[in-house]
């Protein structure tokens, strides 16, 4: 069952930098997938809950509903194995080489590469588990973008699109169970708007106040103001396979000619600070090496003036109007760059406001032509969380990735001790420093504000709120209100945290972050551990867990959804987008079509 002690920030953090560490991932070239192998000797089975719970019928909803999955494998067929995966790790540049099951509760993942931070990347809900069959039936798309099936204490009840999703409360759940029968997610876009529901009480709690309406929460006594830390990145990215972002001075006059403390002073509320680094310093070796570049006009122009543009230049300027922890203000941040570019550089910007999905998939796959606004917050409290995922050898967002950069990283994730790395990572910021694939602005401090009645609020340090957890006095239902509209409810091929949120209330991976905080302990998974050298994972699944349909959860459900994600060649590898960026970065791609 999950726990709900709370940590403090520094406490956990202490822990995971003596014990997290993440590989480098990358893509592949032509990898021939393993044959399904036999297991000789099965492991036994865990032992059993001592109360199982019994499966109940999926609720009624406005979706399409799946099939209940099959029982678990029989003896014959574990007689035989199954698995997905590569023959051997050559030439593969990935972590995960195969996914096997060992018995039909019993999964082991067989590694390329050491990763001490396995746990806490499996955590994530990027790898939720959803039945084998539902993913199979519905071909990796389509249905199962709007309708996940999930073992959470909250199963999906009905999306209307444009307006809210409604959640309903699980009574099977294997876990301890939500605290309020249904739960709605709404959204709206300005934090003035979502204030004001909270003060009218038609919702229980909202995300990403306003900078400016802190005080005014913390006045009211029929509100509770929660602050989250800023474990998070606002930066100003550039795709360098587009001209002038080819041009490294151009990119270091960016760097030098905007003035950031003048943004995180105008725009960001108490908490935020000016980024020295992209990763923010809380982060173990996160802020090693020399600090960002100062705000220096003369140098910016010279920059331009040496690489052939002494009278600036035309570009745009694209965001997307979506408040986040990291940039509270979208829009208005976008118009004082703007303004700073052609006052400093005498660069004229215009301003494209993209629909949210768009953005993401285009930002994703390196198609923005000009300047584009974005962020990243932490999935858990690890450098190579936010150094590898965006300068990985996998990552084209900011054009062709740079071996000086990707090269360190790699070496640097396979150390568990944060002191025994922190050489390498000051090499690896200090050449993201001189190479400028982006600008760091801000590491933001955020807020959230609940009725005053909403028992056990939380903001979590991840973004990942956990709703069965809180309870809104004595009303029926919690109303929670974010700031723009899940993409799809697929999260292995999402990346935006307003749908990996609503994600987290319905799905579940091996094992879970702890409420409020960052440590990831079991969840569907009861145990997971490595061999000698952490190449070699085995997780122990919980008995006893039916999913919604009210199918058995078993380990041909697990390896449905990890391949799903991981294996290219897959026939249910299609997603949303079809770039299942987590799965690429984090653990990296295997059966990759060679370009």
């Amino acid at each position: 069952m999950k726990q709900f002690r709370l940590f403090t920030l520094a406490a956990i953090l202490i822990v995971a930098a003596m014990v997290l560490a993440a590989c480098p991932s990358g893509q592949t070239g032509d990898q021939a997938p393993a044959t399904t192998e036999a297991v000789a000797e099965p492991t036994a089975a865990p032992e059993q809950p001592t109360v199982a719970p019994e499966p109940t019928a999926a609720p009624e909803a406005t979706v399409a509903e799946a099939e209940p999955t099959e029982a678990p494998m029989d003896d014959a067929a574990m007689a035989e194995g199954m698995s997905f995966g590569l023959e051997s790790c050559d030439g593969f540049d990935g972590i995960v080489q195969k996914v096997v099951a060992v018995d039909d509760m019993t999964v082991e993942f067989d590694l390329c590469k050491p990763d001490p931070a396995f746990l806490s990347k499996v955590a994530f809900s990027a790898f939720g588990i959803q039945p084998s069959e539902w993913i199979e039936s519905t071909g990796g798309t389509g249905d199962l973008l709007d309708h996940p099936i999930g073992t959470g204490a909250y199963m999906l009840d009905s999306w209307n699109r444009g307006d809210s999703i409604v959640f309903k409360k699980n009574a099977d759940y294997w876990g301890e169970p939500a605290m309020t029968d249904t739960l709605v997610f709404r959204w709206l876009t300005e934090g003035a708007g979502r204030l004001l529901e909270l003060q009218s009480g038609t919702v229980d709690g909202i995300d990403n106040l306003s900078p400016d309406d802190f005080a005014t929460v913390e006045a009211d006594s029929n509100l509770q103001l929660l602050e989250r830390p800023a474990l998070n990145v606002f930066y100003v990215g550039m795709t360098d396979t587009f001209a002038p972002w080819d041009n490294v001075q151009v990119r270091q006059a960016i760097a030098k000619g905007i003035d950031r403390q003048r943004i995180v002073d105008t725009f960001y509320p108490a908490g935020s600070e000016v980024a020295s680094h992209f990763t923010p310093c809380a982060i173990p070796n996160g802020c090693v090496g020399d600090d960002w570049y100062d705000f220096n006009v003369e140098e910016a122009k010279a920059l331009l003036a040496d690489a052939g543009f002494p009278d600036g230049f035309s570009t745009k300027i694209y965001y997307r109007d979506v408040a986040r922890s990291y940039l509270p203000d979208p829009s208005l941040v976008a118009q004082d760059i703007q303004a700073q570019l052609k006052e400093n550089l005498n660069i004229d910007a215009s301003i494209e406001v993209m629909e949210s999905g768009a953005f993401i998939a285009a930002s994703s796959a390196g198609d923005l032509d000009g300047l584009y606004l974005l962020g990243w917050g932490a999935d858990y409290p690890h450098i190579t969380n936010f150094l590898d995922y965006h300068f990985g050898r996998a990552n084209v967002q900011f054009g062709d990735p740079h071996p000086e950069i990707y090269d360190l990283l790699e070496k640097g994730g396979q150390i568990a001790d944060p002191a025994e790395s922190e050489a390498i990572y000051v090499d690896a910021n200090n050449a993201i420093r001189e190479l400028v694939p982006m600008v760091p602005i801000a590491h933001g401090g955020s807020g959230l504000a609940y009725l005053a009645d909403v028992e056990g609020a939380q903001a979590s340090p991840l973004g990942n709120e956990y709703m069965a957890a809180m309870k809104p006095g004595d009303r029926a239902q919690f109303v929670w209100m974010q700031n723009a509209e899940p993409i799809s409810l697929y999260c292995g091929d999402e990346t935006d945290g307003e749908s990996l949120r609503a994600c987290e209330q319905v799905t579940e991976s091996l094992y879970a972050y702890e409420i409020n905080g960052t440590a990831a302990q079991p969840a569907l998974a009861t145990s997971c551990d490595p061999n000698e050298d952490l190449t070699v994972w085995t997780c122990k699944l919980r008995e006893g867990v039916t999913f919604h349909d009210g199918s058995a959860f078993d380990a041909k459900d697990v390896l449905a959804s990890w391949q799903a994600g991981l294996d290219a060649s897959s026939p249910t590898h299609v997603g949303n987008t079809g770039a299942f960026e987590y799965f690429s970065t984090l653990w990296g791609l295997m059966n990759v079509p060679a370009q």
